[in-house]
């Protein structure tokens, strides 16, 4: 398939860009050059042949795309929220693969080690993390257990100076090239604890996942432990129960919401630039009225989500974000994203299914991000109990 030349145009229907520092713009212009250049001429070629571009794994560690606000002392940015959203926002205006590797580097696996590991784990790992010589996965949905974690049936059992880790984790992004996961397990008082798994731990295994109709141009496998051997000092010392896992969810959350309105821009660019070419009945069918009204839907979703995510990073850089917030913006990204797709591939008609044009990649990719990290129907409910702080999950 020949490279095409992305000439993507950044929507700002309500002037967003005068919110944003001059560094912020800087960020994300940096990124959007990135992604022009090394992303958008291959990714539909990775897509249709199921091929993760491993890369870029280096390529978005020496951009700063991997956890851009762990503190530099350990090899991260040291950015705030906003830049971190902007850069997941341009990565999934390329792919949401790419945005889910850099998301799952950052979030899942830099932040919990940041977080809750012992110094020595940190010095150890994170710098390799963010470089991109290492990646990382992380470890929580189960075969049987996806919306209810706590739930889990992998488990660890004492054995002197290290645990012994059986059990399963399936969907995981990154899983077949992750030099480490982090991974959750329940211990013997059935409490969850966090641990690090590293490759060439004997009995630790990565089988890839096969088949997908989306996210096709990400790495998604499973783990499996038999009976392996984690030394006690890559086990998180403090942390206990739903809590460890849950606080790496908002902070993976928060960069999907940022991440979907990504895609949702590129799908609402291409079919505004297609519409104003397509002639039918002597005229552009951007003329017609129908086609104006999905476009006039889309860049008012999109504009609505823009500034909730705005919103949302300020909160977040003032340590005043709930998580039933970042739910809502996670939730409400996917879902405009989706439908979003959807039109546009309208639009396109017939040629919105081909490759030709980067929307029904998109709109596949979105059924798989409207799923993980918390459904859409969990959202909801999220949002349902924090409003009326009655519990509908149980």
């Amino acid at each position: 398939m020949a490279a095409k030349t992305d000439v993507f145009q950044s929507p700002d229907y309500f002037l967003l860009d005068e919110l944003l520092t001059e560094e912020h713009k800087l960020i994300r212009d940096s990124v959007r050059a990135y992604v022009k250049k090394e992303i958008s001429p291959v990714i539909e070629d990775y897509a249709q042949r199921a091929e993760f571009p491993q890369q870029i794994i280096p390529q978005l560690g020496a951009l700063g795309c991997f956890g851009p606000t762990i503190p530099e002392a350990y090899g991260g940015g040291g950015l705030d929220y906003i830049s971190y959203g902007l850069m997941m926002q341009e990565l999934e205006r390329g792919d949401s693969g790419v945005r889910s590797t850099a998301s799952v580097q950052g979030s899942l696996v830099m932040f919990p080690i940041y977080a809750y590991g012992s110094e020595e784990m940190k010095k150890r790992i994170l710098p390799k993390l963010a470089s991109g010589e290492w990646l990382g996965c992380f470890g929580l949905t189960e075969p049987d257990h996806g919306s209810d974690p706590g739930g889990m049936l992998s488990n660890i059992r004492d054995a002197g100076d290290h645990v012994i880790l059986n059990g399963s984790k399936m969907w995981i992004s990154n899983a077949p090239f992750a030099q480490i996961a982090v991974v959750w397990a329940k211990d013997e008082a059935g409490e969850i604890r966090g641990m690090i798994a590293e490759r060439g731990m004997e009995g630790f295994s990565t089988p890839s996942t096969h088949g997908k109709w989306s996210l096709r141009a990400s790495a998604t496998g499973e783990l499996v432990f038999d009976q392996v051997k984690i030394p006690k000092a890559n086990l998180f010392p403090d942390i206990r129960g739903l809590k460890g896992p849950l606080s790496c969810l908002t902070k993976a959350r928060f960069g999907i919401a940022w991440g979907a309105v990504g895609a949702a821009m590129d799908c609402y660019d291409t079919a505004l630039r297609y519409s104003k070419e397509r002639m039918q009945f002597g005229r552009p069918i951007a003329g017609f009225q129908l086609q104006q009204k999905k476009l006039a839907e889309m860049i008012t979703e999109i504009t609505k989500a823009q500034l909730m995510n705005w919103r949302l990073g300020v909160l977040m850089n003032e340590q005043k974000a709930s998580p039933a917030q970042v739910s809502m913006a996670k939730r409400n990204g996917c879902e405009i994203a989706a439908n979003i797709a959807r039109d546009a591939r309208q639009i396109l008609g017939g040629m919105g299914i081909t490759g030709e044009y980067p929307v029904m990649r998109h709109m596949m990719n979105m059924e798989s991000v409207l799923t993980y990290e918390g459904t859409h129907d969990v959202h909801l409910l999220i949002t349902g109990m924090d409003v009326t702080g009655l519990n509908a999950f149980k």
